[in-house]
């Protein structure tokens, strides 16, 4: 027989139906051994027991077990949560944040929990997520990046780590985005050139990662590309060559070669 076939409650002890205060409740089927019991240590049978009889979890928001805790607070009426957000156990803090309204999270955006942090940013809007701009964890930050309203995401653009970055300059706007185009990181210059205006990615030409002159090569205006065709990378050499071909051949098609000769009469009819 394995754990999660045995009831046992948060202390290791055998769950006794016979004891408990709720042993009524099993006539009307509204708990259940290995499925719905408030006194079982695994939190899914805790949290099926609440499902079923909401009414009693305002009564198990101080229990010494955190996972009692945590699922009573899913089920209790809002106005007994305001205290946890004091508890020791960031799931229980969590748990009950979720539910209660948003002037209560602004209290978490320092919680001590980077997971309770992010959940707190991902439920946050506008302003609110200013204070979180400077958060230690770079995952914190990343998901204020995602949410955070674009015009203020010009707070983030000298960002310590890489991803956040990456993430502000997907988001940022076009007139701010230039002054990322000199970030360190290849990968955020990548996503630079790939938002830029072609006819402003002449300074790319020259960058060191080729990816990002493979970017210049497929969107920038056909005289930069020129400047890659001897390449030292194999891919952008090439990429620049059939790019060049390609324009070629579009100049010189028998549809526009046609369409030339019926205009340069007209043309020559003016002078």
């Amino acid at each position: 027989m394995t754990d999660i076939d045995e009831a046992l409650d948060w202390r290791g002890e055998v769950v006794d139906c016979a004891s408990c205060a709720h042993r009524d409740l099993l006539a009307w089927q509204r708990c259940q051994p290995l499925k719905a019991c408030v006194h079982d240590r695994y939190a899914r049978r805790i949290d099926r027991f609440f499902d079923w009889n909401p009414a009693l979890a305002q009564y198990y928001l101080t229990h010494p077990y955190f996972e009692v805790r945590a699922c009573a607070a899913k089920a209790a009426d809002v106005f007994h949560l305001p205290p946890l957000l004091d508890d020791p156990e960031e799931a229980v803090r969590w748990s009950a944040a979720r539910r209660l309204p948003t002037r209560y999270l602004l209290r978490l955006r320092t919680d001590p929990h980077r997971e309770v942090r992010i959940r707190v940013a991902q439920r946050l809007e506008g302003a609110d997520l200013i204070p979180m701009i400077q958060d230690v964890d770079y995952l914190v930050r990343q998901t204020v990046a995602r949410r955070i309203p674009a015009d203020l995401l010009v707070l983030m653009i000298g960002d310590a780590d890489v991803e956040v970055r990456r993430v502000v300059a997907v988001r940022i706007g076009l007139g701010h985005l230039s002054r990322m185009a000199t970030d360190p990181e290849a990968g955020v210059r990548l996503e630079v050139a790939r938002r830029l205006d072609p006819a402003n990615l002449g300074a790319f030409a020259g960058d060191s990662d080729w990816r990002v002159r493979y970017e210049i090569v497929l969107r920038a205006d056909v005289e930069v590309v020129r400047a890659l065709l001897n390449d030292e990378d194999p891919i952008v050499r090439e990429a620049a060559r059939d790019r060049i071909s390609s324009n070629i051949a579009i100049f010189t098609s028998p549809a526009l070669a046609s369409a030339d000769a019926r205009e340069r009469p007209a043309a020559e009819d003016g002078r």
